[in-house]
């Protein structure tokens, strides 16, 4: 909190304790800053000041008539003085004038009178005194706030460490976004900064685009005739400028209690400092996919609950707070990784608020949606642009690391199909299982006590023969329509499944034969899959 000077505090310095000192008018506003200390003895002296000087008087310059009176006191409130100072040791006056008090109190000038005298030249030098050391102590805070800042940016800090350190040191909220009103980081949290956040398109672009006045420089909250404006908490925001064009805006929330000019000072360095930021590394966005990563790999790992995963999900600009939550797994649609951060795109698109990251061949999101029923939408933006993925059922915030897992499992299945498709945890059935034991040998074990014959036979010969046993087993052994899937005549066909059984040593036509079978063609196909990374 920046260092003032008010009328009160210089009437309490020790020159003033030599006389008896009573205020005349203007008690209210005792707590007026002063900037300076000015005597004089002329009628116009108010052409000399500037705005909050302490004016130190024998009141010769005063008048002797009580028009005279009131309108040098009127002149010196229009001037914006901070307080008059009128000694009544017998000079020009024995008791402070009548019209003169009536007129400061009227006009809210602070007057006060000395009962003897007392030297202006040393009242002059201990309010001086006392004003140039405010002023040290507070260019020594700037200094270390820049200081501070440049500290950040030497030790490679991006725009979250920024917004940190400028919450920190005005104690207030703090919000970043970008120029199209994208919440990019949140620092300072409180109840009053996350219900101003929960709805923050309608701060930004409503009050900020279309009611400049809301962001006061005067007392109290303002408000706007719209309904949806009222009970506006006010913030100063600071442009963050990019060669010559605003890149976004950082805002400080400080409700009803005005910053102070050296917290908007500091908001200044802190934007500046982003400026720095930005310019050095083209890849912020690479910076904020990989601190999206690391959360994902935290909740991975253990290491955070699902709550405190929504916490510094909202640090990070994504509010999945009171939101049904899903995540997701998925590539591109022929199985390779991303190379252009399409789920995240397709999210953001979609309004969906999520924390996407690359975990090597996958990205994962863990997504919020408005409504239970906005999940089917998930399934179908993904599907039409051609993903590989799987979903995992909708979570509270205490089950997400559940949900990581059930999405990797549906994304097993998915890449292991043969076109792209996307899969839902709940539609796994007996898959789960499988997914589950191809962590581990078990699955390995089964699948080449079941399909190992037939394996090394179909990696010596052109035409492998497991594409036909696959068929007919997705066909329900129905040698008709497995004949019409692989376009070949039922004699072909009633030819390689005598082959099949003679390789296998199984009679194909028994429904318990095929289900095992059944099993070992999908756990086949799952350790084939693309490796999912562990992160």
């Amino acid at each position: 909190m920046a260092e003032i000077l008010t009328v009160r505090a210089a009437l309490e310095l020790e020159v003033f304790s030599r006389t008896e000192v009573r205020v005349y008018a203007g008690e209210r506003n005792l707590d007026r800053p002063v900037r300076w200390v000015h005597t004089g003895e002329i009628p116009d002296i108010h052409r000399f000041l500037t705005g909050q000087e302490m004016l130190l008087t024998a009141g010769l310059g005063m008048g002797e008539t009580a028009l005279q009176q009131r309108a040098f006191i009127r002149r010196l409130a229009d001037a914006r003085a901070a307080v008059l100072v009128v000694e009544l040791a017998g000079r020009m006056f024995d008791a402070m004038p009548e019209a003169a008090v009536e007129e400061a109190e009227a006009a809210g000038l602070p007057l006060v009178g000395l009962a003897e005298e007392i030297p202006f030249v040393e009242t002059s030098a201990q309010v001086h005194e006392v004003l140039v050391g405010m002023r040290v102590r507070q260019l020594i805070a700037e200094e270390a706030t820049s200081q501070a800042f440049m500290d950040l940016l030497l030790a490679d800090e991006d725009y979250l460490g920024v917004v940190r350190e400028l919450a920190r040191r005005t104690g207030r909220p703090v919000v970043l976004e970008d120029v199209a009103h994208q919440m990019l980081a949140y620092g300072g949290a409180t109840p009053e900064a996350d219900e101003v956040v929960d709805k923050w398109s309608a701060h930004s672009r409503a009050i900020h685009e279309r009611h400049h006045s809301l962001v006061t420089h005067g007392p109290g909250v303002p408000t706007a005739p719209a309904a949806s404006f009222r009970e506006v908490v006010p913030c100063a925001r600071q442009p963050v400028v990019l060669r010559g064009e605003s890149w976004g805006w950082l805002h400080l929330l400080h409700g009803g209690v005005q910053p102070t000019p050296a917290e908007l000072r500091t908001l200044e360095r802190a934007a500046a400092a982003l400026a720095i930021t930005l310019l050095s590394e083209r890849e912020s966005g690479a910076r904020s996919s990989q601190r999206q990563t690391a959360l994902l790999n935290r909740l991975l790992l253990g290491d955070i609950t699902g709550d405190r995963f929504l916490s510094l999900a909202l640090a990070l600009g994504q509010d999945l707070r009171g939101r049904d939550l899903i995540v997701v797994t998925a590539c591109a649609g022929d199985g390779e990784p991303f190379k252009d951060s399409t789920l995240a795109r397709l999210l953001h698109k979609a309004g969906w608020p999520a924390v996407v990251g690359d975990t090597g061949d996958f990205d994962m999101a863990v997504v919020g949606l408005p409504t239970r029923g906005a999940a089917p939408d998930v399934h179908t933006v993904l599907s039409e642009h051609g993903l590989r993925g799987g979903i995992s059922r909708l979570v509270e915030p205490a089950a997400l690391p559940l949900a990581l897992r059930q999405s990797r499992s549906a994304a097993s299945v998915a890449v292991a199909a043969a076109t792209a498709e996307v899969r839902h945890f709940d539609d796994l059935g007996a898959l789960r299982l499988l997914v589950a034991l191809s962590e581990g040998p078990e699955l390995r074990r089964y699948v080449e006590d079941e399909l190992g014959p037939l394996l090394e036979h179909d990696a010596l010969v052109k035409n492998p023969l497991l594409p036909t046993l696959r068929t007919f087993l997705d066909c329900g052994g129905n040698k008709a329509r497995a004949a019409d899937e692989l376009f070949i005549q039922r004699r072909t066909l009633y030819h390689r499944l005598d082959r099949l059984s003679e390789i296998l040593g199984l009679d194909l036509t028994r429904v318990d034969n095929q289900q095992r079978l059944q099993l070992a063609v999908h756990g086949h196909d799952l350790l084939r899959r693309p490796t999912l990374r562990r992160t």
